[in-house]
């Protein structure tokens, strides 16, 4: 059975607990800096509202610290953008959903394929958000779920497999070489960074870009994905 979660919002509209995300949304939606996180046990969500360095120590995180799943301090006139993507069966019919956030307005973006695959699905996210946005000189942070994209940037694999003519450290061949080169393309130049985020974990944006994701998956006659090249 799927437990029930609650919001504590530390910053936002008006600050405390609430009981279902609609709610929670009205508090951070418009709100620049905004800062929350789900919970399943409201004394946790109250503890982590009081500190919201607090951590729930548990056997399994004890002595570790948990990632938060609020967003992290941005700098001044950073763009926010959320992505998440995946399919159905992988590979199979799939969507990525995206929010960009500019000076505390947001922006939703979606769209489906008919046969793709979750990692192809969450660099069309990044990449559709970005492709959005216009060229500038604003720092931008992308959250993301998906260590594939994250590491992938942060960690200088994607720039490493297209300088070896897209063939990984162990010699084989990188997947989704388009994606990669056109997201390698889009952040060239910019003051941009890539952040995980723990996928299901409260999140309410990361919720939100993965129901976006979901019901783009199950649109009517959605387009092929032509750079999708499995079988």
């Amino acid at each position: 059975m799927t437990q029930k979660k609650v919001y504590a919002i530390a910053a936002g509209h008006q600050p405390g607990i609430y009981e279902s995300w609609p709610e929670a949304e009205k508090q951070v939606k418009g709100f620049a800096g905004a800062r929350f996180k789900g919970f399943t046990d409201r004394t946790e969500a109250e503890r982590w509202l009081i500190d919201p360095q607090y951590r729930q120590a548990t056997a399994k995180n004890k002595g570790r610290a948990e990632p938060e799943t609020g967003p992290p301090v941005h700098r001044d006139g950073e763009i926010t953008i959320y992505s998440d993507g995946g399919c159905r069966n992988n590979p199979g019919p799939g969507g990525y959903g995206a929010i960009v956030i500019v000076d505390g307005r947001e922006q939703e973006l979606s769209g489906g394929f008919r046969r793709t695959t979750n990692n192809r699905m969450e660099l069309m996210g990044c990449i559709v958000a970005l492709r959005a946005l216009p060229r500038s000189d604003r720092p931008i942070i992308v959250h993301s779920d998906s260590n594939y994209v994250v590491n992938g940037i942060s960690k200088g694999w994607a720039k490493s497999w297209r300088q070896k003519g897209w063939i990984k450290s162990d010699r084989q061949p990188a997947l989704n070489p388009d994606l990669w080169g056109e997201l390698l393309d889009l952040i060239d130049g910019l003051d941009i960074r890539f952040q995980w985020v723990r996928g299901h974990a409260g999140h309410p944006l990361n919720e939100r870009c993965d129901q976006l994701a979901v019901a783009a998956s199950r649109e009517n006659d959605p387009p092929e994905d032509t750079g999708y090249t499995g079988s």
